[in-house]
């Protein structure tokens, strides 16, 4: 495992990290198959189904020794019936945070994040929630997920303003998502915030296990909505001749587009999950792989207009409950 300081931070974390958004409730082996592959960096989150995310993640690492773990967990989205249930109030920040310590079974998180950006929240109230739990030593850092540029912009002299360390933004971002690039990754990149880049995979797309007209039953392409505008016969199509990019660097599918995100340089990290070990370790291979000038000007050739581009496609809901 390779590692890289998270923004203009001291803080290293793994260039692959592991998130249980959808494995977790059997993701003991996946865990375990992290931990052995040395990936310090986890990510869940307070909502995922009601906090059992959190509950098994804790169970999972009850062995590790914590101060070499990075946990990342976060708020925005509905954890319960309540008004006051989700978004980024000081309310539901400080009582979210204390059921992630709970749930969690530790005493502070590493990378707090704010998971989407609130529309009817100041940020001057949600910084200055987040610095009194910083200064409680509950929280060391915080971060945000599918911000965008002009978001940052606006709260980077808030959170120094309040003492907020704020060193990290989790974008979507893959060979077919690239929407961060154009003013995300270089607003962050001169703020000192760095990139856990996130759905690295497209929904498993990328890994070459769909084929036109073959989607494997039970599949996460045979189930999940978001991943079917991404099953269009002829991208499937150039998709697979990316196998050869693959062979040619000695890389599965998956390692080729994991260590295609790890090329860009304000990515510290890539969040990926698993459904079995193998696959943990596997993913665990593209830490420190360099792609060849070569290699990256076939991937751009061959995804050609199927790459998405547009800024405007970073979004957060107008509300959150």
């Amino acid at each position: 495992m390779e590692y890289r300081r998270l923004g203009a931070s001291g803080l290293s974390v793994s260039e692959i990290s592991y998130g249980n958004w959808l494995t977790h409730q059997d993701g003991a082996e996946c865990v375990q198959a992290a931990l052995d592959a040395g990936i310090t960096t986890f990510h869940t989150a307070a909502a995922w189904d009601g906090g059992a995310a959190e509950e098994n993640l804790a169970a999972a690492l009850s062995h590790a020794r914590r101060d070499d773990l990075v946990l990342c967990t976060g708020a925005f989205w509905p954890e319960g019936p309540g008004v006051n249930d989700a978004g980024l109030s000081r309310k539901h920040l400080v009582t979210s945070l204390h059921g992630s310590l709970r749930r969690l079974r530790t005493d502070y998180i590493d990378v707090y994040q704010l998971l989407r950006f609130d529309y009817r929240t100041p940020l001057e109230e949600t910084f200055l929630a987040l610095s009194d739990l910083v200064r409680q030593g509950k929280i060391l850092y915080a971060g945000t997920a599918e911000w965008t540029a002009e978001q940052l912009l606006e709260a980077r002299p808030i959170a120094e303003r309040h003492g907020v360390p704020l060193i990290a933004n989790q974008p979507h971002y893959s060979m077919l998502w690239r929407v961060a690039e154009a003013q995300v990754m270089p607003v962050c990149e001169r703020s000192g915030i760095g990139q856990f880049a996130s759905v690295p995979l497209a929904q498993g797309v990328l890994t070459g296990k769909y084929r036109p007209g073959e989607i494997p039953p039970g599949s996460r392409g045979a189930k999940a909505i978001e991943t079917r505008p991404l099953l269009l016969p002829d991208l499937l199509e150039r998709v697979g001749m990316l196998r050869g990019v693959a062979d040619e660097a000695g890389l599965t599918m998956a390692q080729l587009a994991l260590a295609w995100t790890l090329q860009h340089n304000t990515v510290a990290s890539v969040v990926t999950g698993a459904s079995t070990a193998a696959q943990v370790t596997e993913n665990a291979k593209a830490a420190g792989v360099v792609l060849d000038l070569d290699a990256l000007t076939r991937i751009d050739h061959l995804l050609g207009s199927f790459v998405q581009t547009d800024p405007r496609l970073t979004w957060s809901p107008p509300a959150t409950t």
